[in-house]
């Protein structure tokens, strides 16, 4: 998208924002028929990742979980366009951490934490459990950097709308030192399902049945900057509501032996999506990187 796109493209969004969930719902309805019957978006790498995930399911089980997925997927897109002008009130009021009491231990504890989720439910609107009053810390948002980068300033525009820090990965342990450096009560996030450049692999497993390149970074960030390791579960509740389960992987990471970080959560997301399998992003060519594995 060039500049003259993006200057078109932002005011049009902003104005769609503005209408009220209930009625882009609606919206989303036909975004759901236009996307999976018209553009058949990237119907293919779901199908071929759904049946590859799931070898045990029959081809009618495949194609229900491939039309739930369209559906909140359509769903999923405009919540996103509806965060660039939902009040805090709002979104507040539809996504709530389910178990504060662990983040605020381990803040008492002076331990600052890693936390860990995924391309699964709506992890955008995760912005909405910044407030410091539910959990005594600052939450900085690690993200991959795009190519696009009037892409990437729109959507770290409304990311940041309600206190989250927007850090790229690239500067991420600077970052993570001089909060510890300076005693700041900071949570570093993670998306991590995201798959590594090919110069980037350093470890490989079973993901779904199937050989997957996994970063390493979350598991050699806790080990140097001595933190705490938990993963976020996104659980939809019901259209537009939702919560966040935070589960403690590791509070000392000191002797914990190599991979075994990323095992955990790794392990953890997979049960998630075996759960209530629609609610991840199959779109995503997570194995595209997996004929490497044979070499």
């Amino acid at each position: 998208m060039s500049f003259i796109g993006y200057i078109i493209l932002f005011p049009l969004l902003w104005l769609i924002s503005l209408l009220p969930l209930t009625i882009l719902y609606y919206f989303s309805n036909f975004l759901y028929f236009l996307i999976y019957y018209i553009a058949r978006y990237r119907r293919k790498v779901v199908y071929e990742n759904l049946r590859n995930s799931f070898p045990e399911k029959s081809e009618e089980e495949i194609k229900e979980i491939v039309k739930r997925f369209y559906k909140y997927f359509s769903h999923l897109i405009v919540e996103i366009i509806k965060l660039i002008n939902i009040s805090d009130k709002e979104l507040k009021e539809r996504i709530k951490l389910r178990n504060p009491e662990i983040l605020n231990d381990l803040c008492n504890k002076g331990i600052q934490s890693i936390v860990v989720t995924a391309h699964y439910g709506n992890w955008e609107w995760l912005a909405g459990i910044t407030d410091q009053d539910i959990i005594p810390y600052k939450i900085m948002s690690v993200y991959k950097p795009l190519n696009n980068i009037y892409i990437e300033n729109l959507l770290n525009r409304f990311r940041s709308r309600f206190g989250a820090e927007m850090v790229p990965m690239t500067k991420v342990l600077k970052v993570m030192v001089k909060n510890k450096n300076e005693g700041n009560p900071v949570i570093s996030l993670f998306i991590a399902d995201q798959t590594p450049m090919r110069h980037q692999i350093q470890y490989w497993t079973k993901f779904l049945n199937q050989d997957a390149p996994i970063f390493l970074g979350v598991e050699k960030l806790a080990k140097l900057t001595k933190q705490a390791v938990l993963f976020l579960k996104i659980i939809p509740i019901r259209q537009g509501y939702y919560e966040a389960e935070a589960i403690k992987l590791f509070e000392d990471v000191s002797n914990i032996s190599d991979f075994e970080i990323t095992e955990a959560h790794v392990r953890l997301l997979e049960n998630v999506i075996r759960e209530k399998p629609e609610y991840w992003l199959w779109t995503h060519r997570r194995w595209k990187l997996s004929y490497l594995k044979s070499r």
